[in-house]
């Protein structure tokens, strides 16, 4: 297949790696030294599990002037999902899957306005990859992904995509019930992200706090509370199947917004706290939790450019 991937950091560098390395046709859409040393020395993934290895993948700045692609991979931060997808839009014909690896539950509604109903699909990235250097992914745990049709339906195209995956040795699973799969997600996403980012602490400390633990289950049991607003269909034990998951993580567990909080990056908190603060004003849901998460990071939001 020929695939597009946009934004070759942990997510995109190693799932596209991966497809590279399984003989698809893999194009990583990067920048900066990132995009130079790509183009040098090809991506280098340090994999705790998989040790070191290279994939043989094309590097560009723009999606101009590649052919129509059989796949597209979004895999950016979500505060750059519209700039990717309209940077994609001459590749994408009428029945090119365009699969979100993001974190959030709206990508998928952003890229349809954009390029039209049916072009996306919903996708669940589960890892633990960021950029160590221009060129290398360092890859720490997990690496598997769960995608499907938002109407759940099996297409063809999606069978495509996970066959192509599963070719690659990446556990994948096509469901029939993404959007329950993203917002499981979500709930979690939301609490580890905002806990670990507010408080510049691990999993470890959080869990050993009495109160700071509460506010972390708070903030799922919001979550949960918003699922059933928008009529998605969670598990009624979802909340405890999060807080079982969260115990067994390792204690020095943190999140790519706690990395992105101190390194003056900018941070994903409108498409996690703040859509669910917004959510909950328009359900007329009280999220007290997640709206004082929102609200404490809001000024670190730009990063170091605000």
């Amino acid at each position: 297949m020929r695939i597009v991937v946009v934004g070759a950091g942990g997510v995109g560098g190693y799932f596209g790696g991966k497809l590279a390395l399984a003989g698809e046709d893999v194009t990583l859409v990067a920048r900066g030294a990132h995009l130079d040393a790509l183009r040098e020395g090809g991506l280098r993934v340090r994999s705790t599990s998989e040790g070191e290895w290279q994939a043989p993948v094309t590097a560009v700045a723009s999606p101009a002037g590649l052919p129509r692609a059989d796949a597209v991979i979004i895999a950016v931060k979500s505060f750059d999902t519209d700039a990717a997808v309209e940077s994609v839009r001459a590749v994408v014909g009428g029945d090119t899957p365009v699969l979100t690896l993001q974190n959030g539950v709206d990508n998928e509604e952003k890229i349809d306005a954009l390029l039209g109903p049916g072009h996306a699909l919903g996708g669940v990235a589960y890892i633990f990859a960021t950029i160590a250097e221009p060129g290398v992914i360092d890859h720490r745990f997990l690496g598997r992904v769960t995608l499907g049709e938002l109407d759940g339906s099996v297409s063809a195209r999606a069978e495509r995509l996970r066959a192509a995956f599963e070719k690659a040795a990446v556990p994948v699973e096509l469901s029939t019930a993404i959007q329950r799969k993203l917002w499981e997600k979500y709930l979690l996403i939301n609490a580890q992200a905002g806990m670990t980012a507010l408080t510049r602490s691990p999993i470890g400390v959080v869990r050993a706090l009495p109160a700071t633990c509460r506010m972390y289950r708070a903030i799922v049991e919001e979550g949960a509370a918003l699922a059933r607003a928008a009529k998605v269909d969670l598990p009624r034990d979802i909340v405890d199947t999060i807080m079982a998951s969260v115990n067994g993580m390792a204690p020095e567990t943190v999140s790519s917004m706690y990395h992105d909080l101190l390194a003056g990056k900018r941070l994903e908190i409108e498409a996690l706290h703040g859509h669910a603060t917004r959510l909950g004003e328009r359900f007329g849901v009280p999220t007290p939790a997640t709206s004082a998460v929102y609200a404490a990071l809001l000024p670190h939001v730009d990063g170091r450019r605000g």
